[in-house]
């Protein structure tokens, strides 16, 4: 599996998360694998779990770099994807930004809205500046 499948998976798990904020992410992976909808992949699960391991501090994130807009005026697709991208930029010192972004863009351009993507694009590109 390429790292572009296994991030599209790990985005799949955190766009299923918005909607069950409840559940277990362990449970939805296990679901998910169940039924085929997700393959059984280290990276998958090592961005999904970072995500949701620092989630508080990943929203917090997000309500700071995107000034006038509050969280929950945000598709679940942002949202999904911004949530990954900062995830990656913060704490997967291993992965350069510049992919992060790129993955996350290219993510919001196949699921979500047109405007999706452009600001995707200015919200990871800002934290990156900020975390050089």
């Amino acid at each position: 599996m390429t790292r572009s499948q296994a991030r599209e998976q790990a985005f799949a798990l955190l766009f299923e998360k918005s909607f069950h904020p409840d559940a277990d992410l362990g449970v939805l992976t296990e679901l998910s694998l169940i039924n085929g909808s997700l393959e059984d992949d280290p990276f998958t699960l090592r961005l999904a779990e970072c995500a949701w391991e620092h989630l508080y501090t990943i929203d917090e994130t997000i309500e700071r770099l995107t000034e006038n807009w509050s969280r929950s005026r945000l598709s679940r697709v942002a949202l999904a994807a911004l949530r990954l991208g900062i995830a990656e930029i913060l704490y997967c010192d291993d992965i350069p930004a510049g992919a992060t972004i790129n993955e996350c863009v290219e993510l919001c351009k196949r699921f979500g809205e047109p405007s999706d993507a452009s600001f995707i694009n200015g919200v990871l590109g800002s934290l990156a500046r900020e975390a050089k």
